[in-house]
């Protein structure tokens, strides 16, 4: 069978029909590839924003549960009288009543200035520290221990031991108070008070 020019006459409305066919389906392709890069680019867009809300969200939780942390410590060292300006004299007294209590036989001791413990520059609250040299005449070691220890939990300040040094007593010195040992210490009595913002 062979195509003639007539033949072709009549297959040209069904040929050109085919060609608007496959145009078309070349248009719903490229349209539908570009409605679905669109909603995965949308999809993409509202995850990092779910992600970035979800990250903000943990950061917010740790946050508030930082500073219910630091409000509990602060509760804390309220409640031991921790917080404020430096109170030198009941520290003096309480040295004193826990020495006669525990009928020590000598006691000297010295505070120096208070610091800052850290840079307390943009700081609302800041820790201070008192040094203070602790000389003490024992009958035994436990004395010293037991007495370091009702200080520390007694005292309206947070009492860090930074050394201490024991040594027997010339026999002079233990015959007068009894006393066998004398202990130099170095303290160190820490306040969190208000900050000036000055270092």
């Amino acid at each position: 069978m062979k195509f003639t020019a007539r033949d072709l006459v009549k297959l040209r409305l069904p040929m050109l029909g085919t060609l608007a066919l496959f145009i078309l389906a070349g248009l719903f392709a490229w349209w539908s590839q570009r409605d679905a890069e669109k909603a995965e680019h949308e999809r993409n867009a509202a995850t990092a924003s779910k992600n970035q809300i979800e990250q903000r969200l943990r950061q917010v939780r740790t946050e508030e549960q930082e500073l219910k942390d630091r409000a509990h410590i602060f509760q804390k060292m309220q409640n031991f009288g921790i917080t404020g300006e430096e109170k030198r004299l009941d520290w003096t007294e309480s040295l004193r009543l826990i020495q006669q209590e525990m009928r020590l036989p000598g006691m000297n001791y010295e505070f120096g200035v208070q610091k800052p413990l850290e840079n307390v520059n943009g700081a609302a609250y800041a820790y201070f520290a008192s040094p203070m040299r602790l000389q003490l005449r024992l009958l035994h070691e436990e004395d010293l221990i037991t007495f370091l220890a009702r200080v520390q939990k007694e005292a309206k300040a947070l009492v860090l031991v930074r050394s201490c040094k024991l040594s027997p007593l010339g026999s002079q010195a233990a015959g007068r108070a009894t006393a066998q040992l004398g202990a130099d210490c170095e303290l160190q009595w820490v306040t969190v008070r208000r900050s000036n913002g000055k270092k």
